[in-house]
């Protein structure tokens, strides 16, 4: 398996412009892509447009994507199938926020019809989350195409395992098209999964930072038959599957390093930064009554924060810990949205000052630790008790929440918390397409 997308990922730069035939080529000159230089990646979409489209043409497409399945001229993967020549594009599957990002978080979406193409959209975030068999019916080839942010709680992949498992059924075949991790391909952190604790943020039994890009996600969880279900109890099924890889990436690039431009796969992941901040302060995110993590002001899971905090002491508490790689400082602002909206906070920012050395996820609870210290009746797991089930679902266990919520002592749960690490980069490295 491994051998053939191998082989199917064999390097072939393109220099100039391609040309297309067909009346559906003239709107897509326009946006063909760059020569590939030192240093620069192409996504999936663009080395599939660069191989004339070879695996869909005379095919029947499907396409699961959003606003963050473009080329590096911001041109939509929508847009690009759907002029495509020898390609037909009948259907469009719109997760979370939707194909074009009209839902917002949490939103249902809607079957509806794209209007710039007049495809048929079909919702997988509302009544169903998996395609149903008539909502695939006369697709041949489900194509895949969202940009990730390389960690397990984010729902697009949870999206990707359960189109696999539905076209596993019908024997539709799936291509991922690839796209860079934002976190680089070098940090694991978090346990697996554990039997129980299955759910839509928590799909597969996988550490909740793998350092995988998503076409190497879906080969791993679909070669190790890690797909069995929302519930992790129903047997695993296999699709017929292809990746096209990018060209150019490698493991130590965060995505900055691609020069790629980013658009925002979900209204709170705004900078490729975010991404990065995202596993280092969501968890902690999940009590909606005890710190804002800047989600409801302009630095989304950057800060932590509240009315009752002195901040200056919180910075102190931190700083005193010497956690490596990240530092802390003061920060005083009033959230534009949310429950927080109009409240003075103050807090900490923080910043990855060595990111090869700091461990992304353990930053929020070292925060937890340092809050509890300074504000002992400030318990999470008390004051937002009616959270901790979603917090379990994120951890992918109850251990971390009864453990860390019995003194709040980050050395109580990290032997724990980073205990599968070293088995899953074992694992996952035979299914590595870039080093």
């Amino acid at each position: 398996m491994k051998r053939t997308l191998i082989l199917f990922a064999a390097l072939s730069v393109m220099l100039g412009a391609c040309a297309f035939s067909g009346e559906k080529a003239s709107s897509a000159a326009a946006s063909e892509a760059a020569p590939v230089g030192e240093g620069v990646v192409r996504p999936g979409i663009e080395v599939l447009r660069s191989r004339g489209f070879e695996g869909l043409k005379g095919k029947r497409v499907g396409l699961v994507t959003n606003p963050s399945g473009i080329d590096r001229s911001l041109r939509s993967t929508i847009d690009i199938l759907f002029e495509a020549p020898g390609v037909e594009l009948v259907a469009l599957y719109g997760p979370e926020h939707g194909v074009r990002g009209d839902a917002y978080a949490g939103d249902k979406v809607e079957d509806t019809k794209d209007p710039a193409t007049g495809v048929p959209v079909y919702s997988i975030y509302g009544s169903t989350r998996e395609p149903s068999e008539k909502m695939l019916e006369g697709v041949d080839v489900m194509v895949y195409d969202i940009q990730d942010v390389g960690t397990r709680s984010y729902t697009f992949i949870s999206t990707l395992g359960l189109v696999m498992r539905a076209c596993a059924k019908k024997g539709i075949e799936v291509m991922v098209l690839d796209r860079p991790n934002p976190l680089g391909g070098e940090k694991v952190e978090g346990n697996y999964v554990e039997d129980g604790y299955y759910s839509f943020v928590s799909e597969f039994k996988i550490p909740y930072v793998y350092g995988l890009t998503v076409g190497e996600l879906a080969m791993l969880i679909n070669e190790e038959g890690l797909n069995r279900g929302q519930k992790g109890n129903e047997p695993a099924l296999k699709c017929k599957l292809t990746v096209v890889p990018m060209e150019g990436w490698k493991r130590n690039m965060t995505y900055i390093d691609t020069r790629l431009p980013w658009v925002l796969p979900s209204p709170n992941i705004p900078y490729p930064q975010s991404a990065i901040d995202y596993p280092s302060a969501g968890i902690c995110g999940e009590f909606n009554d005890y710190l804002n993590i800047g989600v409801g002001y302009t630095l989304p899971f950057e800060t932590f924060a509240a009315e009752w905090v002195d901040a200056d002491k919180l910075k102190a508490k931190l700083d005193s810990y010497n956690i490596p790689g990240v530092s802390f400082r003061t920060i005083h602002y009033k959230p534009i949205s949310g429950p927080w909206q109009g409240k003075l906070l103050h807090g900490v920012q923080y910043s990855y000052t060595d990111y090869a050395k700091a461990t992304l996820t353990t930053t929020q609870f070292y925060v937890m630790q340092a809050v509890g210290e300074l504000y002992p009746e400030k318990n999470p797991f008390k004051i937002s008790a009616g959270r901790n089930n979603m917090f379990d679902l994120v951890c992918g266990t109850d251990y971390v929440r009864i453990e860390f919520g019995r003194r709040q002592k980050v050395q109580d749960i990290l032997s724990y918390w980073m205990k599968d690490v070293e088995d899953f980069k074992t694992l996952s490295k035979k299914y590595y397409l870039y080093y």
